[in-house]
């Protein structure tokens, strides 16, 4: 801690013995310098009203704080209990000693304090939903179905309260009470189709089985759809090695209009997992899935996860396709779906199928760059030069801080190359410029910029340098050894310029055009040799 100022230093030396007019002074200067944040200052202050009154709960309180930051845990927690113990009415002392407690998982010590509050304070019923938690901690069931008695008393009888009750008993081993108490629930609300599935579940859950049937039967006469009560009837079959029916009944659910997505992702997840443990046959859930899709959906997460499961299956990817093309479909916007299938047209190598993907997903995706660079790329593949420096120049509008550097650099890369070989030299080196701030090590960026460089022989130093990068990334690339190679050429480094060409003609590859790189292996050995 630091040391007090000087004027309250001589404050503390005066002796003891004050009254409570001194007390107030050095608590409310105590408080004054907690709320400028001298923490130090107030820390001292309030151990000194300690000195005059041991018996000043808020002192104790606000020194708490202080040892509890001070990682003092031991200190911090007396002060609290003494705070308390001082003034137990005070519900800001009671409530801090609780969540103390509960921090250090003491909940026998919790629970009387809680107790205590909300005597005091009844209309707290967080309170109360507290105490439930702590007496099931510390395993007092009879003591916690006595808090759901008393918040039912204060918010009337509810599915949440009783389904807790009916719970509490079965862990207490009293199916008559737990059955009981969802029957008390069904009968209060007859009507209601998840109050009499609530009481079928416990009647199933606890062994009588004959009773949970004829109450499912009973709400499946007025509620044909109800899907929690099909549910229960599914999972009641397979326990029974009922297969036929338990599958029908899956396929009452995946095409219950009730039902909501996430319960039948859920059941697909559940056959998924069933069909991998049988030994991976897809057809059963193909089958579902085929009988889910061929129905109007309000959005494309089936379609999605039909073709997530496809892909793990590795089907054909034109099989995935007309599932992802059934999912733009239903939300033309799903940029995931999308990138996808020009991935594979990618792979097809349909530029007129990615260019055509990439023009729709810029009306439902128009700040997702990634469109605009594979339509530029695919423009630019197809020598459409325009079409492709169009793409790029727009899509240069939806960069952002935070956008991907690879794929911001390798977008001005290939607009320099596009700008360049349109004679716009200019602006085909600013484009390269842009793209080595992104990423300075975009190898295909630095070669091309580096050659362009040396073949109008200007600012050769600086192409030699990018240059060097890419054959000390790529040492074996005929392509980066050639443009080195040139570089030292034109810089008239000859002998140097010969041992890299010569490398370059060691490491071509035969399949592709090297007449450029024999032509220049016979311009620089024959100034070697001189």
């Amino acid at each position: 801690m630091k040391k007090l100022g000087l004027s309250l230093l001589l404050l503390l030396s005066v002796t003891t013995g004050y009254g409570q007019r001194e007390y107030d002074q050095f608590f409310l200067e105590a408080m004054v310098q907690r709320q400028k944040g001298n923490n130090d200052a107030a820390f001292d202050l309030l151990r000194h009203c300690l000195e005059i009154n041991p018996e000043a709960p808020e002192a104790y309180y606000f020194l708490a704080q202080y040892y509890n930051a001070l990682k003092d845990g031991e200190k911090s927690m007396a002060y609290i209990k003494k705070a308390a113990s001082l003034d137990p009415d005070n519900a800001t002392y009671m409530e801090t000693l609780a969540q103390a407690y509960i921090r250090q998982q003491d909940y026998e010590a919790a629970i009387p304090v809680v107790e205590k509050i909300y005597e005091r304070d009844k209309e707290r019923e967080d309170l109360l939903e507290m105490l439930f938690q702590l007496y099931q901690q510390v395993r007092d069931y009879d003591a916690a179905v006595e808090v759901l008695n008393r918040i039912e008393a204060i918010d009337g009888k509810n599915e949440r309260l009783s389904v807790a009750k009916s719970e509490l008993y079965t862990r207490m081993g009293n199916k008559k009470a737990a059955i009981a108490e969802m029957k008390a629930l069904a009968e209060k609300f007859p009507n209601d189709g998840n109050y009499q599935a609530s009481y079928g579940e416990t009647l199933m859950m606890n062994g009588q089985l004959k009773k949970a049937l004829k109450v499912y039967d009973k709400i499946l006469k007025g509620e044909p759809d109800n899907n929690r009560v099909l549910m229960s009837l599914r999972t009641y079959h397979q326990a029974l090695g009922h297969q036929a029916i338990a599958d029908s009944l899956t396929e009452r659910v995946l095409l219950n209009r009730n039902a909501t997505i996430e319960e039948k992702v859920q059941l697909l997840r559940q056959e998924i997992s069933a069909s991998e443990n049988a030994g991976g046959d897809s057809t059963r859930v193909l089958q579902l899935f085929d009988m889910i899709l061929k129905q109007p959906q309000t959005d494309e997460h089936m379609a999605i996860l039909c073709a997530s499961y496809m892909n793990v299956k590795k089907m054909s990817k034109d099989s995935i396709s007309k599932v992802l093309d059934k999912a733009l479909q239903i939300a033309p916007d799903n940029s995931s779906a999308r990138l996808q299938l020009i991935g594979y047209a990618w792979e097809n190598d349909d530029m007129e199928r990615v260019i055509s993907l990439c023009q729709d997903a810029r009306q439902y995706n128009p700040d997702e760059m990634a469109f605009y660079y594979y339509q530029g790329v695919a423009y630019y593949r197809r020598d459409s030069l325009d079409a492709a420096l169009s793409a790029f120049k727009n899509g240069i509008g939806v960069i952002k801080e935070d956008s991907d550097p690879a794929i911001v650099s390798d977008f001005y890369a290939v607009m320099g190359d596009i700008l360049h070989q349109k004679g716009l030299v200019q602006e085909a080196y600013e484009a390269y410029d842009s793209c080595l701030q992104w990423k300075d090590d975009n190898i295909g960026c630095l070669n091309n910029y580096a050659y362009f460089l040396s073949e109008s022989g200007e600012q050769l130093s600086k192409a030699e340098q990018m240059s060097f990068k890419t054959i000390k990334a790529e040492p074996k690339n005929a392509t980066y050894l050639d443009t080195y190679a040139w570089i030292l050429y034109m810089m008239g480094r000859y002998s140097e310029a010969k041992i890299y060409i010569d490398q370059a003609l060691q490491n071509m590859d035969e399949s592709q055009d090297n007449s450029v790189i024999k032509e220049h292996a016979d311009k620089i050995k024959q100034k070697a040799n001189q």
